[in-house]
């Protein structure tokens, strides 16, 4: 593989958090660095695409393929470029307004209200953290665990 671009090493820390913006979408830069982690076989337990709940909302939303994406990764694209590829493939091309709607709520979402959702979500906090009842989005708990499986305090 050819990368003029570093990769994070997965499995010494996280990648990017979902709330680093790449032209005001969010997601997408974690979505990279876990590829690049990929192609680099150091992803560790970071899954990519459509293993990656997070990675299918930012798929569904712009209608991009996972896999054509890890072959410009591959090219050595930095961030910008990669961006500019999405845009020019989206199958459902976006307007700034629509991104930063979907952004927005991205950030806020939380569990939904079934009891079989509302479990998950309390048991995913329950294994980072016993005490943190501030954590309300999948951002922050998934971010949470991040934070925890590198050695953090919760």
């Amino acid at each position: 593989m050819t990368q003029s671009i570093p990769f994070t090493d997965l499995t010494q820390r996280p990648p990017r958090g979902f709330r680093v913006r790449l032209g005001i979408l969010v997601i997408l830069a974690r979505m990279l660095d876990k590829g690049r982690a990929k192609l680099a076989g150091k992803n560790g337990d970071y899954e990519y695409g459509n293993d990656a709940p997070m990675d299918k909302h930012l798929m569904r939303f712009l209608g991009f393929d996972p896999e054509a994406l890890l072959k410009e990764l591959a090219t050595g694209k930095g961030d910008w470029e990669i961006l500019q590829w999405i845009q020019a493939n989206s199958k459902t091309p976006r307007q700034s307004w629509e991104i930063e709607a979907w952004s927005n709520f991205m950030e806020k979402r939380g569990p939904d209200g079934d009891a079989e959702t509302l479990d998950f979500f309390k048991d995913y906090v329950g294994k980072s953290s016993k005490i943190r009842e501030d954590v309300k989005t999948w951002f922050e708990v998934i971010e949470l665990d991040d934070f925890v499986s590198f050695g953090g305090k919760a």
